[in-house]
């Protein structure tokens, strides 16, 4: 059952009226029928789930859900923020001018699109790529768990602040995450520089290469 709020922002916006809401507008309350535990669902159950989600006010104006993609064994495990516009579009992670940059990231460390998993904490494009709201996040966290449980990686790269603090439920600044291996739930984390943010400040590029190395160092360590 969708929540009667977000039906009636679905209509409007099939009309073609736009949708206003403040800034710090509280998303309506959930009907148990919203939500389902991802906890025990199989890869199969979990996308299906994700792409049939009304769990909060993102779901009216997608296009479609950002599932991720990758390798289901991987090591690696690459953890962003939220789809863009075109990952809106194309219900791929990380494409455009910042996929293209995180491609070269993960060559840096002889990976690639298809031996890492790419996923993010929101898995559906907030509307005109603002920050994410903190109930947004919340609601979408239990999938990204279970993505998580099920890869099993051997390390979690956060790439950008919003995905560092939501994983490590940390309000710290982005500088003092960084260079230092952290932990989630017993597998090592690191957290980098988003990769639309290297292309805004390549200078930054040798601080990201320095985190893909203690990355790479832990999981060397991990395999011996």
């Amino acid at each position: 059952m969708i929540h009667p709020e977000y039906q009636r922002r679905a209509y409007l916006q099939a009309m073609g009226i736009d949708v206003w809401l403040p800034r710090d507008a509280d998303e309506p309350e959930d009907s148990a029928a919203d939500t389902v535990l991802a906890d025990n669902l199989g890869w199969d159950e979990l996308k299906l789930c994700v792409s049939e989600c009304t769990r909060c006010g993102l779901s009216t104006s997608r296009t479609q859900t950002v599932f991720g993609v990758g390798n289901k064994n991987a090591t690696w495990m690459i953890i962003g923020e939220a789809p863009g516009a075109e990952e809106d579009r194309c219900g791929e992670p990380f494409i455009g001018r910042a996929g293209h940059m995180l491609d070269e990231m993960l060559r840096a460390v002889g990976q690639d699109r298809k031996s890492v998993f790419i996923a993010n904490i929101l898995k559906c494009r907030p509307p005109n790529n603002r920050d994410p709201k903190p109930n947004e996040a919340l609601k979408c966290r239990d999938y990204l768990d279970r993505q998580i449980a099920l890869v099993r990686p051997s390390i979690i790269l956060a790439v950008g602040k919003f995905a560092a603090q939501k994983l490590l439920g940390s309000d710290d600044a982005f500088e003092q995450m960084r260079g230092q291996a952290r932990d989630i739930n017993g597998i090592p984390l690191v957290v980098t520089y988003h990769p639309a943010n290297l292309l805004r400040s390549p200078s930054q590029k040798r601080k990201s290469w320095s985190d893909l190395c203690l990355a790479q160092g832990l999981v060397a360590a991990a395999v011996e």
